[in-house]
Parts: structure tokens; C-alpha cells; sequence
């Protein structure tokens, strides 16, 4: 049973616990994680993997054997990712280029939405340049959407000016002359999740459905030990930074789901419920055994 998780620590307490169970798991170390999604998604060449939602939500849309396992690994606000060189604002996207690592990059769908949703921002009216294709085989970029010419990078890009927005989460270069295209944008992703009642949650994890048939009770088990793990360490406040359960890490689905439906990220709209039901299902299990 291969599991790839980017924290250890998460990582570790899926192990013990899976081997609890009776299954002999190892640990693949892919860097960043994110690289392991297209192998996991079109091939099922590990067992349990870290995936963005979108990864997700577009693996279900086309058809793919993935299953989500209800457990939040990287949850944090967004609206801090839009940046910009010089004196622009999110109010001037409209007219402007915005380019974004990949168009089905969770934090490019967020940062969408909002653009949408909270500015009134038509998407067709910027200039998108991805750089990188989708995770996802048969997933392909909207036409209203340009790509980036082989073997260029978006920090690179960004800093030379060729866009004069860009979507950055991890990638962000260092450099004095970034600043923030929404303003306060740490107070308005924390309002915004006030008001939703759930973070943007950006990875949560995936399972085969092969390794649900195979491996039912350890990966149970990881996920209560993972589940564990992250109750505790949960800080408190308005929102879960870190949701786990499907009542948990509902909102958030729901959310993204609307927003990639919207953005032509994926070809047909997902319910909530058929990712839930799926997952049961597979495993043998009622909701209620998975925080639902």
C-alpha cells in the first residue's frame, strides 16, 4: 500500500495506523506534491495521495477511479495570491494579463471566484496565460485562455513583467516590489471566511478505488489516525483551518465545484453528495463512519 502525504507528520500517524491494521504501507516521497497527482489520477500508481480539490472534482468529472478521503492537509486563505508589480488593483484585472501556473490550479480557481463573486470581475475581459497543463488526462485549457511558450515560468515571467498579475501560492518569488492586488488582503480572506463558514481549502486526500476494495480497513484507519492528528492540533477560531469529515470539508467542495463549473475547469457539474456516496460506497461504510 503506497501513500504519498506532504506533512510528516500526517504522514507518520497514516502509517502507524495502516500497518495497525494489518497492511505492509511505504511512504513515496514526491516533491512538491502536487507531482504525484498526474500518476495517482490516470494510473492509480499509489494507493492514498494528497490532492488539490479541483484535482479531485475534474479526476470524478472525467471519469477517473479517484475517491476523496474527507481530510483537509493544506487549508489557508487565498486572496493574499492575486499580486501585482506596480500600482494596480483587482479592480483594474478587467483589460489586464493574469497568468496562473495551470488554469485547474485550486488557487486559481479561488482567486477566480472571488474575482467573480466579490468584484464583479468578467474573466473573459482579462488576458490568461497558463504555463503547465492539468493533472487530469482530457482536461483541457477554455479556448479564451493562452499558454505560455515551452519552458517558461511564471515567477520568471511575472517578475519581467510580461503579466501584470499573477496567482501564487508556495511559488511566490521574493521580491520587494510584490504587493498584494487586493488590499488588506489577510482581513478580507478572514472576513470571507467568516461569512462563507469554511476556509478555501486548497489539499485533501485522495484514494483508488482499487485500494478501497483492497485495503478498506487501513485506510479507515489512517483516516481516523489523520482525523485524530488534526483535531488536536486545531487552533480554534471562526472556521476549521483543517477540516475533516464530509460535513466538514462540504462547504468548500460545494463552493469550488460551482466556481471551476463556472470557469470551464470541469465539463459537467459535480454534487457534493455523488463524491460522498462514491466514497461510501467503495469503502462499505455509511457517511456517518466518515464525518458525515
Amino acid at each position: 500500500m503506497k501513500l504519498v502525504l506532504g506533512r510528516d507528520d500526517l504522514a507518520s500517524a497514516a502509517l502507524a495506523a495502516a500497518r495497525e491494521a494489518g497492511a505492509d504501507p511505504e511512504r513515496v516521497d514526491i516533491k512538491p506534491v502536487h507531482k504525484a497527482s498526474r500518476g495517482f489520477v490516470n494510473a492509480s500508481d499509489v494507493d492514498l495521495c494528497e490532492l488539490a480539490i479541483v484535482t479531485v472534482l475534474q479526476a470524478v468529472a472525467h471519469g477517473k477511479p479517484v475517491l476523496l478521503l474527507p481530510v483537509t492537509t493544506l487549508g489557508r486563505h487565498q486572496h493574499q495570491t492575486l499580486v501585482t508589480l506596480g500600482g494596480l488593483s483587482v479592480a483594474d484585472v478587467e483589460g489586464h494579463s493574469v497568468g496562473v501556473r495551470a488554469w485547474s490550479q485550486t488557487t486559481g480557481v479561488w482567486v477566480r471566484g472571488f474575482l467573480t463573486e466579490q468584484y464583479g470581475i468578467d474573466l473573459r475581459k482579462a488576458h490568461w496565460t497558463t504555463y503547465e497543463g492539468h493533472h487530469v488526462e482530457g482536461a483541457e485549457d477554455p479556448s479564451w485562455v493562452r499558454r505560455a511558450p515551452e519552458g517558461t515560468k511564471l515567477p520568471a515571467d511575472f517578475l519581467a513583467g510580461n503579466v501584470d498579475f499573477g496567482i501564487m501560492g508556495n511559488e511566490l518569488p521574493a521580491d520587494d516590489r510584490i504587493r498584494t492586488a487586493v488590499d488588506d488582503a489577510r482581513a478580507v480572506a478572514e472576513q470571507w471566511s467568516k461569512d462563507q463558514g469554511f476556509v478555501p481549502v486548497n489539499h485533501v486526500v485522495g484514494v483508488s478505488e482499487a485500494a478501497a476494495a483492497e485495503h478498506g480497513p487501513a485506510i479507515l484507519a489512517a483516516y481516523d489516525a489523520m482525523r485524530s492528528l488534526l483535531t488536536a492540533q486545531e487552533e480554534g477560531g471562526p472556521v476549521a483551518l483543517h477540516p475533516v469529515g464530509f460535513a466538514g470539508l462540504r462547504g468548500a467542495f460545494t463552493k469550488a465545484a460551482a466556481y471551476a463549473l463556472e470557469q470551464d475547469v470541469i465539463p459537467r457539474a459535480v454534487d457534493y453528495d455523488e463524491l460522498v456516496e462514491r466514497t461510501c460506497t467503495a469503502l462499505g461504510v455509511p457517511p456517518s463512519r466518515l464525518g458525515g
